[in-house]
């Protein structure tokens, strides 16, 4: 656990690092920090038994990551692309492990109203080459939130929120609409964040059935 816990650590260290390259326009210090966020999130979960569809979400957001560090057009799809399929492999794992906190019918309107709203008020002032692979994008990330949310509660619910607001972020900017000071920043802080509750929220529920069974074990004569 040390190991894992000192991934941890550098993860966050990082993290902060590449906030301040962002606010400081250190463009090739941001390259390098974001380019090792996630693959220390990723060991950090493997070294505290994740499952392999968790993996697969962390190593696929690294995809986007590197992809979204280019301007090219073919480069964001991609990263697009890549985003989405971590979206694929966080719902596998939220429909295959753990059991319900929240009735999916106490999430869903509120979600699917977030996601028309958003979409509708976006589509008029997107590029026309990129509205629909947003508004598909946008509905398997508000699935993903969804599932997060009543699958495995707050911790996990709150990064799939911040993760729709990172996503948000970045959408409203290839829409020209204002954006807030240093969305760059904003962008990066939810991001980060998110990935990190995702792990922290799926991870946590997986295992307090095991601590719950040792306690009850050790009571047993």
């Amino acid at each position: 656990m040390r190991a894992a816990r000192f991934l941890l650590v550098a993860f966050g260290l990082v993290a902060a690092a590449d906030l301040v390259f962002v606010l400081t326009g250190a463009d090739a210090g941001h390259t390098v920090a974001k380019s090792l966020l996630l693959p220390l999130l990723a060991a950090c979960a493997v070294l505290r038994g994740a499952p392999r569809a968790l993996v697969a979400a962390l190593l696929c957001g690294w995809a986007g990551d590197v992809l979204l560090l280019s301007d090219a057009d073919p480069a964001f799809l991609a990263g697009m692309a890549a985003f989405a399929a971590g979206h694929v492999c966080y719902l596998t794992l939220f429909r295959t492990a753990g059991s319900p906190r929240v009735r999916a019918g106490l999430l869903v309107p509120g979600y699917a109203v977030v996601l028309v709203t958003l979409v509708v008020l976006l589509w008029p002032d997107l590029p026309a080459g990129l509205r629909v692979p947003v508004a598909a994008y946008s509905a398997l990330l508000t699935a993903m939130a969804c599932a997060a949310a009543g699958r495995f509660g707050l911790v996990a619910g709150l990064g799939g929120a911040l993760f729709m607001v990172s996503d948000t972020l970045i959408a409203t900017s290839l829409a020209d609409w204002p954006q807030p000071p240093y969305p760059g920043f904003w962008v990066m802080l939810t991001y980060a964040a998110a990935q990190f509750l995702l792990v922290q929220g799926t991870l946590g529920e997986r295992q307090v059935p095991a601590a719950t069974y040792g306690e009850v074990r050790s009571t047993t004569p």
